[in-house]
Formats: structure tokens, C-alpha cells, sequence
């Protein structure tokens, strides 16, 4: 059966570890950068998401992620350096156009910041499954709703994506154009946007009522089939995260002094 989520298991260190760690991973990834307000610590986390990713055996299926976000760079970059309110200092010029220092500067903080996101949230999307983190949510005393609409939000996107392959495919089989020019695309495009909600709202319903046949609503307490517990490895990268962030505090604290 085909996955309908982004998790990826390689078998390595990063799929065992305990999902709330790798939830701590990106709250560090984000909080120390912002905290400690200099880029350098942008570029530091980018890198060790990357040298993560890669001892992962997953960062090429982080590209996408990666080159979504430079579209995101590229036009941040452009409105900013050319048309923000605080612009006075002219950096370089490209065509004819006019970089400033204050918006370039302005658009790499935003940049990075974004890049940064990104590659942490990749971490824990891509090596987590989404029903063991589901599990540890409710474990954890969370309402098993709450814990349902985390495992839709994991699965909506490669669901949408995987049933608007499977009737891109059923299209071509009859005959429609999906291939050429821009204007041949945007035709062939059309007429996919109806059958993929209407499924998606199929589906849903299908998920209401098997909900509803397993007692999803019920009271009782739930029994689980395995127990996940965190490892010497989850404790240590743990308090090594906690205090990294505790010191940027510190740092922050004792800097603006």
C-alpha cells in the first residue's frame, strides 16, 4: 500500500528517536537564533539541520523543501532590497536596479530565518511517523481529536498529491493533453480540480464514519500495542538542547545589559 504521509524510515538514529525530541530540536533550532538576534546563528543552525538531514540518509528528499524556500528568498529579497520603507544606503546595482543595505540585510534575516524553519520542521516531518507521534500525544493525556487532526494535517498533503497523480494518469489513459506548452498545461489543469476535491471530501467522509466504527469517541482508556520510551540518546540530546537554549538566554540577558 502507498504511504500518504512524508515519513521516510531509513532505519538510522533519526527514526528512533523519540518524537518529543526531535519536537525540542525544532523549538531550539528556532528559539536560539531568534533569541541570540545575530545571523550567524541562523547560518550555525541551517548547517547542523543539514549535517542532521544528511546523517539521516534524507536530505535529498529535504531538497524540495530547500528550493522552495529559496523561491521564497529570491522574492523577499527583491521587494525588500528595492522597496523597503528604510532604505538609504545603496548597495550594489544589477540592470539598472538598485540594491539597498538596510532591505538586503532586512531580507537575509527573513531568509534565513525561513531556510531555518524549514530544514528543522523537515527533520521531524520527514523521520517521524505521524500515527507513533499521534500515539505519544494521546500516551501523554492529549484528546485523541486533537491527536486526529495532527495525523490529517501530516497526511492531507501526500493524499492530495497522490490522488491528483493517480487522476492525471486516469486523464492521459483517455486521451487529454498534460504535457507542453503553458497554455496546453493550464487546460489539462482544469478539469483535475473537481475530481480531486470531490475526493478529497469522499475521503473524509470514508474517515468519519470508520472513526465512528472503532468507538473513537468512547470514554474507555485506551490499550497500546507498544510502548515508546526515551533512550540514554533522547535524554542527553535533550538537556543538550535545553541548554543551549537556557545559555542564548543568558547570553541575550548579559549582552543587553
Amino acid at each position: 500500500m502507498k504511504s500518504i504521509s512524508l515519513f521516510i524510515d531509513k532505519g538510522t538514529w533519526l527514526n528512533r528517536l523519540h518524537p518529543y525530541t526531535k519536537l525540542l530540536y525544532i523549538l531550539a533550532a528556532v528559539a536560539v537564533p531568534l533569541i541570540g538576534g545575530n545571523l550567524w546563528l541562523f547560518v550555525a543552525m541551517i548547517v547542523s539541520s543539514l549535517l542532521i538531514l544528511a546523517s539521516g540518509k534524507i536530505i535529498k528528499n529535504a531538497l524540495p523543501l530547500i528550493a522552495f524556500s529559496f523561491t521564497l528568498i529570491i522574492v523577499i529579497f527583491l521587494i525588500q532590497g528595492l522597496f523597503n520603507h528604510s532604505n538609504e544606503t545603496a548597495f550594489f546595482s544589477v540592470f539598472g536596479l538598485t540594491f539597498y543595505k538596510e532591505g538586503v540585510m532586512y531580507a537575509t534575516g527573513i531568509g534565513l530565518n525561513i531556510l531555518n524553519m524549514l530544514l528543522s520542521f523537515g527533520i521531524f516531518v520527514l523521520t517521524t511517523s505521524p500515527q507513533e507521534l499521534v500515539d505519544e500525544l494521546e500516551k501523554s493525556g492529549f484528546s485523541p481529536k486533537f491527536g486526529y487532526i495532527i495525523n490529517s494535517v501530516f497526511q492531507i498533503l501526500p493524499q492530495m498529491m497522490s490522488t491528483k497523480d493517480t487522476i492525471t494518469d486516469a486523464q492521459r489513459s483517455r486521451g487529454m493533453e498534460t504535457e507542453g506548452k503553458l497554455i496546453v498545461r493550464m487546460k489539462a489543469f482544469l478539469p483535475l480540480i473537481s475530481p480531486v476535491v470531490m475526493s478529497s471530501l469522499i475521503n473524509t467522509r470514508e474517515r468519519a464514519i470508520a472513526l465512528e466504527v472503532r468507538g473513537f469517541g468512547r470514554k474507555q482508556k485506551k490499550t497500546w500495542l507498544s510502548d515508546r520510551e526515551k533512550n540514554k540518546g533522547d535524554r542527553l540530546i535533550g538537556i543538550i538542547l535545553v541548554a543551549l537554549i537556557v545559555l542564548t538566554i543568558v547570553w541575550r540577558v548579559v549582552l543587553c545589559r
